[in-house]
C-alpha cells in the first residue's frame, strides 16, 4: 500500500504544514495579547485570533487532503475563506468603531462584498460556472470593497482618528490591495491558462494566506499597543 506521509520533495505539502503551525502560533499570540490591550480593542484582537484559529483548523484538513489525494482542497479552502475573509473585512469596521463614529452601512457593504467575491470564486473553481466570468465578478467585488474603504465611508471615518489608527488602517488597506492580489494571480495560474495547475495554485494560495491572515492581525495588535501608549 502506498504511503500517505509528507515527502521532502513535496514542496506544496510542506507549505501546508508551515501555514498550519503558523496559524496556531498566531492564534495563541492574538488571544494572549488581547487580554493586555485596552478594552475597546479587545473585540478586534479576538476576531484576529478567530481568523487564524479557523484557518489553522482548516489547514490541518487541507494538508491531509493534499498529501493523501494529491488534489486541490477546494471545498475545505472555501469553507475557510467564507468564514475568515468576511471577518477580515469586518475588522476595518471594528477598529474604526473602537475609536470613532462610523456608519453601520460600512459593515454591510464590506460583508456582502466579501461574500460575493467568495461565492463566485468558488463557483469558478468548483466548475459550477465558467471560470472567466466568475473571476471577473469576484474581482469586481474586490475592487468595490477597496473603493468603499479608500474613498467611501471608511475613508471618511478614518480621517477623524488618531495617527496610530490611521497607520493601521492604511497598512491593512495595502494588504487588501497588494496582498490580496496574490489570490487572483493564483486563480489565473490555476484555472485561466488552459489547464488546472494544482501545485502552482495551492503554493500561491498558501503564501497569500500565510501573509494576509497573520500580518492582518499583527497590524491590529500594533495599533492597539500604540493607542494604549498614547492614551
Amino acid at each position: 500500500m502506498e504511503h500517505t506521509f509528507l515527502q521532502g520533495t513535496d514542496f506544496v505539502g510542506i507549505t501546508f504544514w508551515i501555514v498550519s503551525i503558523a496559524m496556531w502560533a498566531a492564534t495563541i499570540f492574538f488571544f494572549y495579547e488581547g487580554m493586555k490591550v485596552s478594552a475597546k480593542w479587545r473585540t478586534s484582537m479576538v476576531v484576529a485570533g478567530l481568523i487564524t484559529f479557523i484557518a489553522a483548523v482548516h489547514y490541518m484538513y487541507m494538508r491531509d487532503f493534499w498529501v493523501t489525494v494529491g488534489e486541490s482542497p477546494v471545498v475545505y479552502r472555501y469553507i475557510d475563506w467564507i468564514l475568515t475573509v468576511p471577518l477580515q473585512m469586518v475588522e476595518f469596521y471594528l477598529i474604526l468603531a473602537a475609536v470613532t463614529v462610523v456608519a453601520a452601512s460600512l459593515f454591510w457593504k464590506l460583508f456582502v462584498g466579501a461574500l460575493v467575491m467568495l461565492i463566485f470564486g468558488y463557483m469558478g473553481e468548483a466548475g459550477l460556472m465558467s471560470s472567466l466570468p466568475a473571476f471577473i465578478i469576484g474581482c469586481l467585488a474586490w475592487l468595490y470593497m477597496i473603493y468603499v474603504l479608500w474613498f467611501g465611508e471608511g475613508k471618511t471615518a478614518v480621517n477623524t482618528t488618531s495617527a496610530s489608527v490611521q497607520t493601521a488602517y492604511n497598512t491593512m488597506m495595502w494588504i487588501i490591495i497588494v496582498g490580496w492580489a496574490i489570490y487572483p494571480a493564483g486563480y489565473v495560474f490555476g484555472y485561466l491558462l488552459g489547464t488546472v495547475d494544482s501545485s502552482s495554485l495551492n503554493l500561491i494560495y498558501n503564501l497569500a494566506d500565510f501573509v494576509n491572515k497573520i500580518l492582518f492581525g499583527v497590524v491590529i495588535w500594533k495599533a492597539a499597543i500604540d493607542d494604549k501608549q498614547t492614551a
